[in-house]
């Protein structure tokens, strides 16, 4: 019994020397364990809460805009943006309000929503949608090589090509440029077909639209002839 309790005491001894060498390492590594665990808790709840809240002023953002109130709508819009930007409330609420502004014709305003949007907004087709909202104002307001700007790179979704080379034909077409309107339009119309493919249910949901595109070359290579 006695070898029992000098082997236990030699045991406890070099525990004693492990601790007191690695004790306080031991005691900060599981302090930063800790530590670690409710932040990470903390940054989920913070997250959860200002996506919550984001989801809430986007609501309210589409109520407004349902309602046809582009003055609520762009004051919601401009505080997700403030408060929540990096969420993807921010830039479909910016969307949204600049889409209103243009509507009431408040250009100025619906021009800086939709400049927010095309510069900041979280997915990659979003910004292209807003830069082509952000072009078509610019050609009401006669910026036209502004909205050329916008329109100088391809979208990356290819569903929008035939709309970024139609707006350029407008905005060409616009400033007298007739032949490279022409080409644009060609563009869109090459795009769209492109798109749609062979597929026969595309090809008659595209139709429409075909023939506008259609119609703008043929008004061009009319207006092309009487020159």
């Amino acid at each position: 019994m006695a070898v029992y309790d000098l082997e236990e005491q030699e045991q406890l001894d070099e525990l004693k020397t492990w601790w007191k060498q690695y004790g306080n390492l031991v005691t900060s590594f599981a302090l930063a364990l800790a530590l670690a665990a409710v932040a990470w808790q903390g940054w989920h709840w913070w997250q959860s809460k200002q996506t919550a809240e984001a989801s809430a002023l986007y609501v309210g953002t589409q109520r407004a805009v349902a309602q046809g109130d582009a003055k609520r709508a762009r004051e919601l819009a401009g505080e997700l943006i403030g408060k929540y930007s990096t969420t993807a409330y921010a830039g479909m609420a910016a969307m949204l309000s600049g889409k209103v502004l243009a509507e009431t014709g408040d250009l100025k305003s619906a021009r800086a929503q939709l400049q927010w949007a095309a510069e900041n907004a979280g997915d990659e087709a979003l910004r292209d949608l807003a830069r082509l909202r952000l072009a078509a104002v610019m050609l009401d307001e006669k910026a036209y090589d502004e909205a050329l700007k916008q329109l100088a790179s391809e979208p990356s979704a290819v569903s929008f090509a035939p709309r970024f080379n139609e707006l350029r034909g407008d905005t060409l077409a616009a400033q007298g440029k007739l032949a490279e309107a022409k080409t644009a339009y060609a563009a869109a119309l090459a795009k769209l077909t492109e798109k749609v493919g062979a597929s026969d249910t595309a090809e008659r949901q595209q139709g429409p639209y075909k023939d506008v595109l259609q119609a703008k070359l043929d008004a061009l290579g009319a207006a092309g002839g009487a020159k």
